[in-house]
């Protein structure tokens, strides 16, 4: 894995609150609410508009329980479970987010492919799954979501170990970091002092999201898409950001700095 790009260098930052960003949010979002999208749909734009697609796989790791069902979900634009049940199965969701370069000034269409599967699930079928078969790991996924909660004490120790399978099966992937439950830091098992010495330790990403249930419209039932397209942008965009410039040092295109190891 390339050494994490500064925040914001890859990727414009905000720019999706620009007019021009609006514009082009405008093809995952219909009346304000956000298009749902099958393994083999895509956003139309409008006929002057051409743009690349940039496609990743992304497997999304936790304990039961930390919220990688309600993240996908936020991510998505769709409803948040309100009570926790086991993902039965593999459940495999397509997210759309534009994002403009900051080198290029271009704008490139990002296509995430999340993949949350329950704990039996991955013990049924660890012989084709990744992070348990290295081969697979290597070929079909591109990022690792590695979530715990800020409520769940357990979840947080448990990564180290988790990080260190797939550093070792997978160099290459992209690796973030996210916990949930922010909005219940009042009643945190993880002080700030404790992610500080985790971002020293393995100088990866990590980023905070809520469990709340989103904005809604008018009619007090149906999300509000942009509001909760702006809840969830830093990952969509920090995502973006970690697997483009990962690209770019596979290509050649950038110098591949050192990787901080640690101790």
């Amino acid at each position: 894995m390339a050494r994490p790009p500064a925040p914001g260098s890859v990727v414009v930052p905000d720019w999706h609150e620009s007019a021009e960003g609006k514009e082009y949010l405008t093809c995952i979002l219909r009346k304000n609410r956000r298009r749902v999208f099958g393994l083999l749909e895509r956003p139309v734009l409008p006929p002057p508009v051409a743009i690349d697609t940039a496609s990743y796989k992304i497997f999304v790791s936790g304990k039961s329980g930390v919220g990688k069902t309600a993240l996908v979900a936020k991510l998505a634009g769709l409803e948040v479970p309100v009570v926790h049940h086991e993902t039965t199965g593999i459940q495999t969701t397509v997210v759309f987010w534009p994002a403009k370069l900051q080198a290029s000034d271009r704008v490139v269409m990002f296509r995430f492919e999340f993949w949350d599967c329950g704990e039996s699930a991955l013990k049924k079928f660890d012989h084709m799954l990744p992070p348990f078969h290295p081969q697979a790991c290597k070929e079909k996924t591109d990022a690792f979501l590695f979530l715990f909660s800020f409520t769940d004490r357990a979840s947080f120790e448990d990564l180290p170990g988790q990080l260190a399978r797939v550093a070792g099966e997978a160099p290459s992937v992209v690796r973030m970091v996210i916990g949930s439950k922010f909005d219940q830091y009042m009643h945190t098992d993880v002080p700030e002092r404790d992610l500080t010495a985790f971002r020293q330790a393995w100088d990866l990403p990590l980023l905070r999201v809520k469990s709340v249930p989103g904005r809604r419209l008018a009619d007090g039932r149906t999300l509000d898409g942009r509001a909760g397209l702006a809840d969830i942008a830093h990952v969509l965009n920090g995502l973006a950001e970690q697997l483009w410039h990962q690209d770019q040092v596979a290509a050649g295109l950038l110098p591949n700095p050192p990787e901080n190891t640690p101790s």
